[in-house]
Formats: C-alpha cells, sequence, structure tokens
C-alpha cells in the first residue's frame, strides 16, 4: 500500500471508464482534477457526494478543474449508478483496486464488527501534471464540492 503525499504525482494506472474506454494516468494530465474515490455506487453516503460533484461541476470547471470518481464496482454498475443520478462526469471501474492500492485508499475496514477491505473515502486535488496539491480525507458527502471549492479559496 503507497502512502501518497502532497506533491507526488499519480501513480501509473491504466483502468475502464463508465463508458467502457481505458482511462489511464495520462488521462489526468493537461488541466486539474478532482480524483474522488469513493466506496460504492447507489449507497446513501457516495450518491449524496456524486449529487454535490455533479452539481457543482460548473463552479469547479470554472477554476479549470474536471472531476473523475473511482470506485471497484463495474462499468455496468456505474453505468446505471450515471444514469440513475445524472452524473455528468467520468467514473472508474477499479474493480481490482490496482489505482486504491497505489494511493494508498484501499485498507482495512470495520463496520457493524466486522473487518474487510474496502475504500476509504479520500479527494485528491490534482494539478495538470497529476501531481496531488490537497488531500481531503475527512470528506462532506453532502457538500463534497463546496469543501473542495473553499479549500481551492484558501490558496
Amino acid at each position: 500500500m503507497s502512502n501518497i503525499k502532497i506533491g507526488d504525482l499519480v501513480p501509473a494506472f491504466e483502468v475502464m471508464t463508465d463508458a467502457g474506454e481505458m482511462f489511464n494516468h495520462e488521462m489526468l494530465k493537461g488541466s486539474p482534477t478532482v480524483l474522488y474515490f469513493y466506496p460504492k455506487d447507489n449507497t446513501s453516503g457516495c450518491t449524496l457526494e456524486a449529487q454535490s460533484l455533479r452539481d457543482g461541476k460548473a463552479e469547479l470547471l470554472s477554476r479549470g478543474y474536471k472531476i473523475v470518481g473511482v470506485s471497484p464496482d463495474s462499468v455496468k454498475s456505474h453505468q446505471n449508478f450515471c444514469k440513475k443520478h445524472d452524473l455528468n462526469f467520468t467514473l472508474l471501474a477499479d474493480t481490482e483496486h490496482q489505482l486504491a492500492e497505489a494511493m494508498g485508499v484501499w485498507r482495512m475496514k470495520k463496520m457493524y464488527g466486522r473487518e474487510y477491505m474496502g475504500i476509504v473515502r479520500t479527494t485528491f486535488l490534482l494539478d495538470s501534471e497529476a501531481r496531488v496539491t490537497h488531500i481531503i480525507t475527512k470528506v462532506d458527502t453532502k457538500d463534497a464540492y463546496t469543501q473542495i471549492v473553499r479549500l481551492l479559496d484558501e490558496k
């Protein structure tokens, strides 16, 4: 498990998008990116977070940021999630958790006394070279996009 820090480049990866196309680390370059990791499509917190980012996309775009979401769900699950909630950004199907492991967000979790491996909700803000500029570990799912905007305004 990697421990990505501010200033690190996103490691090399290649996964499928919700559109069924290949996506790799090079595609994060060219403009700043909100790269957010969430545990599972269509769960309450993950849906609130996705809807907040959807609703804030215009504001983030006006600041130059594109949005890319990542979970271990399948391409089909992502397609259904996007359609159901009218999501307007790319979701990556990290089914083998290659990217989540490389970014250090695939960890042991505990719920109802049961331990299991899963994604720890985390948002990374990247510059146009895919270098980490900010890491949000306490994500406000209901207000994810304004949490990001507030952080950017602190610069």
